[in-house]
């Protein structure tokens, strides 16, 4: 399946995720430790999960296809179509100045997430995606939770936490004043 395909991320296990001749995706998951709530729950499943309850709440994603279980027992894979469009991350490194028009829109968006409950420790620009119709949606959501009630302060503050600690590590010195509800 992954051969002649692209490898997209890799870490020093190996390839962790490759995009195919077709142009999917495949996405490979390790469980990390012996004993872990992944035993019970891969985080393929979770990925699986979760793109299904983004769909059902309106929120674009991508869209998984298969999920497999490899012959080492602490991998497991999912093949998807992914959610197309360019990362907020791509248009603001190739085009800085469009910030300031996108940022009304990734504010409304982090309102809305909020809103439904979507807790997600890996929002960032490089995880959300603008769509050809112009919406915003979201990739990499292995980590992702929805609960059943708006997020509290204190969700909204670490993802608060998360989004400026991207923007450090990649260097991105983007204005984020009034970005968040709850400032």
């Amino acid at each position: 399946m992954v051969s002649k395909s692209c490898i997209l991320e890799q870490d020093s296990h190996g390839p962790k995720v490759y995009q195919l001749r077709d142009g999917n995706i495949l996405k490979l998951f390790r469980r990390k430790r012996l004993l872990s709530s992944a035993l019970l729950r891969p985080h393929s499943v979770r990925f699986c999960r979760n793109a299904e309850k983004l769909q059902t709440l309106g929120i674009p994603t991508l869209e998984p296809m298969k999920l497999y279980r490899l012959d080492d027992s602490t991998w497991t894979a999912v093949l998807y179509r992914p959610l197309p469009g360019r990362t907020l991350s791509q248009i603001v490194r190739e085009k800085p100045a469009l910030w300031p028009e996108l940022k009304p829109r990734v504010s409304a968006f982090f309102q809305k997430l909020h809103h439904l409950g979507i807790y997600f420790r890996s929002l960032h620009l490089g995880n959300i995606v603008l769509t050809p119709e112009q919406a915003l949606g979201l990739i990499d959501i292995a980590d992702l939770q929805i609960r059943r009630r708006p997020l509290s302060r204190h969700l909204i503050r670490r993802n608060k936490a998360h989004f400026e600690n991207y923007l450090r590590k990649e260097q991105l010195q983007l204005d984020c004043e009034g970005l968040w509800p709850l400032n």
